[in-house]
Formats: structure tokens, sequence, C-alpha cells
């Protein structure tokens, strides 16, 4: 029992040491040590281990008041690359990411619809092709799909969208990959990155409203991913907010994500363009058929009157939602994500007036409501973030 208790405190002192590295830019040995509250042996040891795996390098000789001047140390950004996959829209996307969260190559690739075992042999199809293009050894594969994931065990248990039940992902592409793999929630990975890399680095407490082919919410409380119980908390797209709706793919009727998703958006637009011939819709495609997000995206850049007018109505049902969440757990910032935030300040003003309408004013007053800046890259860095935090208990 000693000896394992020897080595987590180690493990621990080792994942500390790592972590202070990487959060704070050139600083000396004796800076770790005053930092961590460790003793200056532990740290060098520890920093040696990591130089000789290339996690960190010497980069410079900092001043010195008096005596020898300290050695400085950085984390060496491409030492490991991460394999973030996003399987959340109408195609899935990968990318090669480094230990910063730079993308250094990206790959998509069309679903057209697929689901259950060929949308499967289409994320192999994907990683297959993304792997090789990693510079450097790989830590591991992150992956944000829709639906109820057990994270534990690594289980798709429900995803509608792509007709998976109790899927064993990780399983499956630990045996393919022979490498660590993780997987999460699509709108739980965005969470993960806007605390990871985006403008609410290190926020406390936080929701990302991830609106894309599905709708969902990521929170973070007291700076942790909150997977809830079942690992199903923020999986509001599928609550009915509608009375006598339209069938969700999920069985029930009225769900959120039937009228505030992309999904919900393009079959909306695609109405809009067979009632009327006249629709600038038209400008882009010859047949209703062929409307998609990026089409929607162009006629509404177009002044469409119509498609505005559904996108302030795709807002406000949100809002409806937004406002329960705060209500619920007072979160005072709340970034929007997913293919929809393209539409800006026409989706987010009608999100944020329900929000007024509908909850507390000093709740409300002090909810701050923003699209993310990360764009539709915001999976794909949670996923990757998965792995900086599973693998190297980073940030």
């Amino acid at each position: 029992m000693k000896k394992a208790n020897s080595q987590q405190a180690k493990a621990h002192n080792r994942l500390l040491i790592l972590k202070t590295i990487y959060n704070n830019a050139n600083i000396s040995r004796a800076d770790i040590a005053r930092a961590t509250g460790l003793n200056r042996a532990t740290v060098s040891d520890a920093v040696t281990e990591f130089i000789k795996d290339g996690f960190v390098a010497e980069v410079g000789i900092g001043s010195s008041m008096a005596g020898k001047p300290p050695i400085l140390l950085s984390m060496v950004d491409d030492a490991r690359y991460l394999i973030g996959v996003d399987l959340a829209e109408s195609e899935f996307r990968g990318a090669v990411i480094d230990l910063r969260g730079k993308i250094i190559h990206r790959l998509n690739l069309a679903v057209n619809g697929r689901d259950g075992d060929a949308a499967l042999a289409s994320v192999y199809g994907l990683l297959d092709k993304l792997i090789p293009l990693a510079e450097g050894p790989v830590l591991g594969i992150g992956i944000g799909t829709p639906g109820l994931i057990n994270t534990r065990q690594r289980v798709v248990r429900n995803a509608v969208n792509l007709d998976w039940h109790d899927l064993p992902l990780g399983d499956l592409l630990d045996e393919r990959y022979k490498m660590p793999v993780h997987i999460a929630n699509d709108s739980q990975a965005a969470a993960l990155a806007e605390f990871t890399f985006g403008d609410s680095k290190n926020i406390s407490n936080l929701i990302v409203i991830n609106i894309g082919r599905g709708t969902g919410a990521g929170i973070v409380l007291n700076r942790q991913l909150y997977y809830g119980d079942s690992f199903g908390a923020g999986e509001f797209g599928h609550v009915a907010y509608v009375e006598n709706g339209e069938r969700c793919r999920c069985g029930h009727y009225g769900c959120l994500e039937t009228v505030a998703s992309s999904q919900a958006i393009v079959r909306s637009a695609r109405t809009i363009a067979k009632n009327d011939l006249h629709s600038k819709l038209y400008r882009f495609v010859a047949s209703p058929e062929e409307i998609n997000i990026d089409i929607v995206s162009q006629a509404f850049d177009a002044g469409d009157d119509a498609i505005r007018t559904l996108i302030t109505e795709a807002g406000r049902y949100m809002g409806f939602a937004a406002a329960n969440l705060v209500g619920i757990l007072n979160v005072n910032r709340i970034v929007i994500a997913g293919s929809a935030a393209r539409f800006g300040q026409a989706l987010l003003e009608p999100i944020k007036q329900e929000i007024k309408r509908r909850s507390l004013p000093g709740l409300a007053d002090e909810t701050v409501v923003e699209i993310t800046s990360l764009g539709d890259d915001i999976v794909i860095l949670g996923a990757a973030a998965l792995l900086l935090n599973h693998e190297l208990g980073l940030p």
C-alpha cells in the first residue's frame, strides 16, 4: 500500500509540475518549486524526465539579482499531437492539433445522411486518413459525438441522428488504432474547448449552447465539466417546448431540436422555398432539396426577410430554454456555438430578449450571452482538450 501511495504522489507531483510549466511560459525550476510548494529535488527530477520525453525544453537564461542566472523552461507545443474529431454536423470533421490547440492539419468527410454501420465506417475512414498526417507522436484520439454518451465506459448509449445505440465506440477505436481514446457528447466537448482555448478560458462557471445538427448544452461548474449522474447533463434538445409540435427523431413531439437546430432551420428554409418561387434562396440553388445551412446563410446575408424571421424564431425558442438554464443554474456566462452561430446577432438578440423576459431580472441582468470565438472548430478542439485533460492533466 505504501508503494502505491508513493507512486500516486509521484504521479500527482509530475502532473502538477507539467501543468505549471504549461500555464507559465519561460519559468525556472526554482519558480516551479515556489509555485507548487514542492522541493527543488522533486522538481528537478521531474523536469529531467520531461526533457527526456520531449515535453519540456530549456529555452534560455533568466535574469538574476545575485548568483547563477536560472535556466528557463517551456512546454514543447509539438511534443505530442492530438487527434480531435467532431461527429455532430452534416459532415464529420477531424484535425491534427498540437498541445496548445493549434490546428496543424484538418480533414472533412461528407456524411450524406449515412448512419448506423455506414456512419461508423466513415469514422474509420476519416481517422485512417487523419492519423498519418501527424508529424510526430500521437497522444491519442478525442471524439465529440452527438447523443447520450457514457464517458467513463466510452459507449454511445443513444445518438438518434447517427442511429447508434449502445455502441462501444471507445473499445472499437482502441482495438483498431492501439492508442488512448476519449469520448464525450459534442456539446460537453464544446464547453471544454471554450474553457480551455476560448475567450472563456479558466472561467469557473460556463454554459455553451451548441446549436448544430442537434441541440445541446455543455456545462462547466467550479472549473469542472459537469456530466450529470447518467452523463446526460445538457441534453435539453430533447425536452419538449412546442405543444403539438413535430415528431423528433428521438420519438417525442415538439422537442427543442425540432425548432432550434441547423436541421430545423434547413427544413423550414426548404418550406419557404417551396411556397415562394421568388425567394432569395433560388439565387443559390435550383431546387429546395439542395438547400443546406450554408445556402441558408447565403440567403440570410443577401437580405432575405423570410430567412431573417426564421432565424429570429429559432433564437426565441432557444431563449426559452436558455432562460430555464439561467434560473436553474445561475451561471453568468452563456456562449453560443455550432453551425447556427454563424447568424450572429440575428440569433443572439432574440435569445437575450427571451432570457430577460422569462428570467428574474436580477439574474438575467448579470448574464452575458455571446458567440464563441472558436467558430466551427469548437467541438474538434474540445475533443483535443479531453485528451489533454485525461492523459496529461492539462490545462
